[in-house]
């Protein structure tokens, strides 16, 4: 039994934004928290910013479980989102004695807001047009009108659920795919085949995870409806880059509108930025001031529960 009060929490890569919610946001708990604000701080340096604290609340670095193990003392990961198997592996912390804690829903609405002007952009060529007017050349071009297309949603969980509402209210049939069993208020539920293949808009809102990585394969993109467009706020990995490149350059995808890529920061000059229909955006999705207060908060609970526990309770929420 470790006492209540010797539980420290230190938020290990705070970038600007996050690193002022959390100040304003620290007092409402009463165990020492520290804000370090070094959000491009490298994975061995945070045994030192850790300094023997008892949580590490992480944003986006890189934490390799060689790494967690020169971090004395350090029983708790907090990350700040779902996608935790993008910068550590649970199940190796878990066997060295440190929980990992995940925050879901924190921006489910910001997230479905960006997917949704992701598919207006990409329907209107507006991306396109800013380009072209910005470098002196009127360009018009002919847009795909939403009302009544069909958008298909590739799982199913709180940002589907909010796209869904969003798409319902300016008159999009709407289907989606989960892998287990689900049901929303006019949302038709089908098997993956019809969705590929009825979907105007594919939107993906599924997890990372070894089973999902690259689910939108070559075939899967093949058997999509010809002239589709594809909205992915999620994560790069989940489909396969090479396959919607090679789509993309053929005409059987109209557009994609990417927040995530395989690789981020995304390299300069890599092949996405010289398509011309494709919209880019910077894995900011969930980067609206709501959302920010909504996940501080959570990962602020996190270290409560926690130090009011006054134990490591077992790993779980992933």
């Amino acid at each position: 039994m470790t006492p209540r009060s010797t539980f420290r929490a230190t938020f290990v890569d705070a970038n600007p934004t996050l690193g002022d919610v959390a100040q304003k946001l620290v007092g409402t708990i009463d165990i020492p928290f520290t804000i370090n604000r070094q959000p491009d701080i490298r994975s061995e340096a945070i045994p030192v910013a850790l300094a023997g604290a008892e949580i590490a609340v992480i944003d986006h670095t890189q934490f390799p479980t060689s790494v967690a193990r020169q971090c004395t003392g350090l029983k708790h990961v907090v990350f700040l989102g779902t996608g935790v198997r993008s910068i550590l592996n649970p199940e190796e912390l878990h066997e060295i004695g440190i929980a990992v804690h995940t925050i879901k829903g924190y921006g489910d609405t910001a997230v479905a807001e960006c997917a949704v002007a992701l598919m207006w952009v990409a329907a209107r060529g507006f991306a396109k047009m800013d380009r072209e007017i910005r470098a002196g050349n009127w360009v018009r071009s002919d847009s795909l009108q939403l009302t009544g297309r069909t958008i298909g949603l590739l799982g199913f969980g709180g940002i589907a659920s909010e796209v869904a509402r969003l798409a319902l209210g300016i008159g999009m049939k709407v289907q989606a795919w989960n892998r287990s069993p689900k049901t929303y208020p006019g949302v038709q539920f089908v098997a993956l085949g019809q969705l590929l293949a009825d979907s105007d808009v594919l939107s993906i809102h599924l997890l990372l995870n070894d089973d999902t990585r690259n689910f939108l394969s070559r075939d899967r993109i093949a058997a999509m409806r010809p002239g589709a467009i594809l909205v992915n706020t999620a994560r790069g990995a989940l489909v396969d880059e090479d396959a919607m490149i090679d789509a993309l350059r053929s005409g059987h995808l109209r557009h994609a509108a990417l927040d995530v890529f395989t690789v981020e920061p995304l390299p300069a000059g890599h092949v996405l930025t010289t398509l011309p229909n494709v919209t880019l955006s910077a894995h900011s999705a969930f980067r609206t001031a709501e959302a920010n207060h909504n996940l501080i908060s959570a990962a602020l609970d996190h270290c409560r529960r926690i130090a009011a526990q006054g134990r490591y309770p077992e790993h779980k929420h992933i």
